[in-house]
């Protein structure tokens, strides 16, 4: 089965950090990207960038709106995540509760599912 593990963060963390210790935290997750795909559990893994250059895009009744980032009213945004193939949900959390960005932020594990009937 494959699971998302979605990387919640408060969108101002990222900003507080030092050079030195946004390089630190992102070597850490490369490691852990690294372990995961050695015990063939990894499918894929992006990190996202900064809400500032994002957009949300609307249809209502055939009109698109476009909101450019970043977008004030976010207390959270999604930093990155991982899919992972995993045998049970159980499997999916013990790798969230590995995973460094749990120390400063939350891994939300979600189950896929097929976007076809």
């Amino acid at each position: 089965m494959a699971y998302m593990l979605l990387i919640v963060e408060d969108p101002s963390q990222r900003a507080t950090r030092t050079e030195a210790e946004g390089h630190e935290v992102y070597a850490r997750m490369v490691r852990f990207a690294g372990e995961l795909k050695d015990k063939g559990l990894l499918l894929g893994v992006e990190s996202l960038a900064s809400q500032r250059d994002a957009a949300r895009v609307q249809v209502r009744e055939k009109r698109a709106t476009i909101h450019d980032g970043p977008f004030a009213e976010a207390k959270e945004m999604i930093g990155g995540f991982f899919l992972v193939d995993c045998k049970s949900r159980d499997e999916a959390v013990a790798i969230a509760k590995a995973c460094p960005a749990a120390e400063w932020a939350t891994v939300e594990v979600r189950q896929t599912g097929p976007c076809y009937t």
